[in-house]
């Protein structure tokens, strides 16, 4: 068996020097052989209130050097199994968001056809929907788990049907994800109408706002999440940061009071174990409302988080 890439260790390069690369892996041009491919979408022309996430990548993969390759708390060993590295930034058009998602479909039609399971670093959350259009090429109709403020399924902002505000509602239009099984968790705030989520439970999303998780364990939420969805179902998972309360995630375009907490995030994910992920982002940190890099750092764990539920890994 080949050797795995390993992260580089801070016992023999100081975490402050290196790659900017996600956890100081390899950064390689040649997809052939991983099992896991990062990569950063550098883009924030989807967003509809703060800008900023176009500098999401670099900040994330920055304050990622600090995790180490071996989870302590699961046992996780993730770059024992799998082989994983750094493919860099997409080049997307950052005077169009249009052609920024072609872009985007066009790579990850790409990086499919290579069976590297994309994990994305965003970059706003319109990301979400050219990935799930390449998915459905490859997968056909997949299950959803969305970790959100926000529905997302808001029918037009502006005359534009394709922003961070509109992804779920295009995705389930299309037939991109089996609609009775997508999950919305840690839903919150205030809206336009009463229908502004109500609407996408008649489609069949299941959903789950913050204020019913409120002081509670989010380790059944994802049994039950992984029992109804079955280990075959190709899943996409996608992580706005948002979905955590600003007191641990800051930096961010459309902060929500009353949000998820980190350990609920990390139990949610840790719960995911079993089930077939085929892909997943992590979109929405915006380092411009961040001086502290705490919210980086949170999306970098929360990646890392979703690395070791992978289909593969070893665990010790």
């Amino acid at each position: 068996m080949s050797a795995k890439n390993q992260p580089i260790s801070g016992n023999d390069l100081a975490r402050f020097s290196g790659p900017n690369s996600f956890m100081r892996l390899p950064m390689v041009n040649d997809l052939k052989g991983l099992d896991v491919a990062v990569l950063g979408i550098p883009m924030d022309i989807g967003t509809s209130w703060r800008s900023g996430t176009r500098f999401g990548p670099k900040e994330v993969r920055a304050e990622s050097a600090m995790i180490r390759p071996y989870h302590m708390g699961t046992g996780a060993a993730p770059f024992d199994s799998l082989q994983v590295a750094d493919i860099g930034d997409l080049a997307i058009n950052t005077f169009s968001l249009s052609k920024s998602l072609g872009i985007i479909e066009q790579s990850y039609n790409a990086i499919l056809d290579y069976d590297a399971l994309p994990m994305a670093i965003g970059g706003d959350h319109s990301i979400t929907l050219p990935i799930l259009r390449a998915m459905h090429k490859r997968h056909g109709p997949v299950a959803l788990v969305h970790v959100d403020a926000h529905a997302d399924v808001n029918d037009e902002m502006f005359g534009e049907k394709e922003t961070h505000g509109t992804v779920f509602r295009r995705a389930y239009e299309e037939g991109l994800i089996v609609a009775d099984k997508t999950y919305q968790v840690g839903l919150r705030g205030t809206g336009y109408t009463a229908e502004d989520f109500t609407e996408a439970r008649g489609w069949g999303f299941q959903q789950f706002p913050a204020q019913e998780l409120w002081h509670r364990s989010l380790v059944s939420l994802g049994a039950e999440i992984r029992r109804d969805i079955g280990p075959e179902t190709p899943v996409y998972v996608t992580y706005d940061i948002d979905s955590l309360d600003p007191a641990f995630a800051p930096g961010t375009g459309t902060p929500e009071i009353g949000g998820l907490t980190t350990p609920q995030a990390m139990e949610l994910i840790r719960a995911l174990k079993g089930l077939n992920i085929v892909g997943c982002d992590l979109v929405e940190v915006s380092p411009p409302y961040d001086t502290s890099g705490n919210t980086a750092l949170v999306g970098a764990n929360i990646l890392f988080e979703l690395l070791c539920v992978l289909p593969g890994v070893t665990y010790r």
